[in-house]
């Protein structure tokens, strides 16, 4: 019997556990934050879903990057290795007048960077590489090619 390997990674999983304690024990308890009972917004670290898959010609990359702005994405390319930084700003609203008092109840949105790394087990043909951001979702696609000693290339996002 043939069974696939699902790898998880750890921080990813144990934020996801995280944030579902906060919101039972916020839900239960009618508490606005556990872990946070000051209510203070900070900005972290965000870890979004990445599905990678490779053939005999090509890597291509998927990352889920919902509300990020495609100017706000940056994808570094190496023979050996790819970056790739986001950022998801707060957003800043006006107050309206009769709204001095407003405050957050609830958030659950995530602001601040990410940045992963992805290694590439060939080297790759940083040239001819293209990504393209589509309704929260980036996709990357990477031709492989034989060893080469090029220079890192920045890559454009298209629509």
């Amino acid at each position: 019997m043939k069974h696939d390997l699902i790898i998880r990674e750890p921080d990813l999983y144990f934020d996801s556990i995280h944030q579902e304690l906060n919101n039972f024990l916020r839900d239960t308890l009618l508490i606005n934050s556990f872990a946070n009972p000051l209510n203070l917004k900070k900005k972290s670290t965000w870890r979004p879903a990445v599905e990678i898959k490779q053939n005999d010609a090509n890597y291509k990359i998927k990352v889920q990057l919902p509300g990020v702005l495609k100017d706000n994405i940056d994808i570094e390319l190496d023979n050996d290795f790819m970056t790739i930084t986001a950022e998801i700003e707060e957003e800043k609203e006006e107050k309206q007048q009769g709204e001095k008092n407003e405050r957050f109840h609830t958030s659950e949105f995530r602001y601040g960077k990410y940045q992963r790394t992805i290694s590439f087990d060939t080297p790759v043909k940083t040239d001819e590489a293209s990504a393209r951001y589509q309704n929260g979702v980036l996709s990357i696609t990477v031709p492989k090619q034989n060893p080469s000693n090029k220079a890192p290339q920045k890559l454009t996002i298209t629509d």
